[in-house]
């Protein structure tokens, strides 16, 4: 039991089995920076505040510097015994420089170590998420200047619509992620409170400054009530809401990016790094990677779901349950960081086929709301106009032609009004052109759009 730094009150040693259940060195030993970050900021404060001598304090930190080193020189190999990182740590500090390593744990907890731990990983794992979104929304907007007028067909219920650019389209994700950025934002803000000082759930004797180690470890305040301190895992929450919605935006566009790659779609190649073969098909060049983006979407919801399901009935304050927070935010960050970089790469070398995206446009009758619009500068009420446009479909689509190959003739047995300044109005670059109103397709306005992003972006 001597080897157990909690061990004093019991009499028998526990099961093997219960070790192995009850440790999480195995996915908790990601955490030593932040562990040692927080540890030396309290031995500071213990310092500063008397509790243990100055010298004491440098000893500690100076050990535990030299462990971090050590950790990230590979030298260290933690022990299942000890449980945790926490409890690796310190051993390894005490073996180091002996009694004093045993002051380090006085007017702190397990509990609010780890409520620190988790709030500095979050919000770092933030900043690092929110950098990947910039890089990937960068990209498509260098891609989206590169097609600003590039018109492809529009479509709600997967059916083609109105004639946009791919521009335009692209940029619709750009929204996205700049609502993703200010959602992670919210999250680290969330997550910027200390909790160390709040003890296992009622604070302690001693006269800490928890202000003072806040701002040494760069919080923006302190947890005001001990027990919430230590129960609170809402920022990880958040962070798992945040990465589920990021990740379904990017599940969203690799869904298009599987139907553009498409034969019967043919909008885009994607580059021969990013595709993979069949075993069996040798013609075959598959879309891999943005089906496996869309697959792992379902794998951050699940994280989501866990955590939440393990949360919804916790008494206050800490219970072990709560050691389950890591492992899913953990595998959230891991997914949503990865499938950032690699949809970044892939956008970054698609070939665009743009003859492609117009000959679609060309189809579908996408131009049908600008011949009722055309209508309507004419003095034809709206609904008029629509009734007639719909009559003219309905015409072309029984002689197989479009509106831009009907001849005048046609066009007046439906409505004498017609004239020849209907196929101006019908024209496909016309129709993405006179779109100017501000959130619009045309160049234009795009252009316009594209400075506003790239500023957001490069405040961030």
């Amino acid at each position: 039991m001597a080897s157990k730094l909690w061990g004093g009150r019991f009499q028998k040693s526990t099961d093997a089995l219960t070790d192995d259940f009850n440790a999480s060195i195995s996915f908790d030993a990601r955490l030593y920076k932040q562990d040692i970050q927080g540890s030396m900021a309290h031995a500071e404060m213990l310092g500063r505040q008397g509790i243990i001598t100055e010298a004491e304090a440098d000893t500690i930190r100076d050990g535990l510097k030299s462990i971090l080193d050590d950790i990230e020189a590979g030298k260290i190999e933690f022990s299942q015994e000890m449980e945790d990182i926490h409890m690796n740590i310190e051993s390894i500090l005490i073996e180091r420089i002996g009694d004093t390593g045993k002051k380090l744990h006085t007017g702190r907890s397990r509990n609010d170590q780890v409520a620190t731990d988790m709030r500095l990983f979050v919000k770092e794992a933030c900043a690092d998420i929110k950098a990947l979104i910039a890089d990937f929304a960068n990209t498509l907007l260098d891609l989206a200047a590169r097609n600003k007028t590039t018109v492809m067909p529009g479509y709600t219920h997967l059916q083609r619509a109105q004639p946009v650019t791919f521009a335009h389209h692209l940029m619709a994700y750009v929204e996205m992620l700049k609502r993703d950025t200010t959602r992670f934002e919210n999250v680290s803000d969330m997550a910027d409170s200390l909790p160390l000082g709040a003890g296992a759930l009622a604070t302690t004797t001693y006269p800490l400054d928890r202000y003072y180690t806040a701002q040494v470890l760069g919080f923006k305040g302190i947890c005001l009530n001990s027990m919430d301190a230590v129960s609170d895992r809402d920022y990880a929450i958040d962070f798992l809401e945040a990465v589920s919605v990021l990740m379904m935006h990017l599940s969203r566009l690799s869904e298009e990016v599987v139907l553009w790659c498409s034969s019967e779609f043919g909008f885009i190649t994607l580059d021969d790094a990013f595709s993979t073969g069949s075993s069996i098909m040798p013609q075959k060049k598959n879309p891999d990677i943005p089906e496996l983006i869309r697959g792992k979407t379902g794998r951050t919801y699940g994280d989501l779901m866990a955590f939440l399901t393990t949360m919804k009935g916790l008494p206050l304050a800490y219970n072990k349950d709560m050691q389950e927070d890591k492992e899913p935010v953990f595998d959230a960050y891991d997914t949503a960081a990865i499938c950032l970089k690699i949809i970044t790469k892939m956008m970054a070398t698609v070939t665009v086929n743009k003859d492609t995206m117009k000959q679609a446009a060309g189809g579908g009758f996408v131009d049908a709301t600008d011949a009722a619009d055309w209508l309507v500068g004419r003095g034809v009420p709206f609904r008029d106009a629509h009734a007639i446009v719909g009559k003219l479909v309905f015409y072309a689509l029984e002689q197989g032609k479009t509106l831009r190959e009907l001849t005048l003739e046609e066009y007046r047995q439906i409505d004498p009004v017609f004239d020849e300044s209907v196929y101006d109005a019908i024209d496909l670059k016309n129709c993405v052109s006179r779109r100017d109103v501000i959130g619009g397709p045309a160049p234009a306005i795009v252009d316009r759009a594209l400075a506003i992003d790239r500023s957001f972006f490069a405040k961030k």
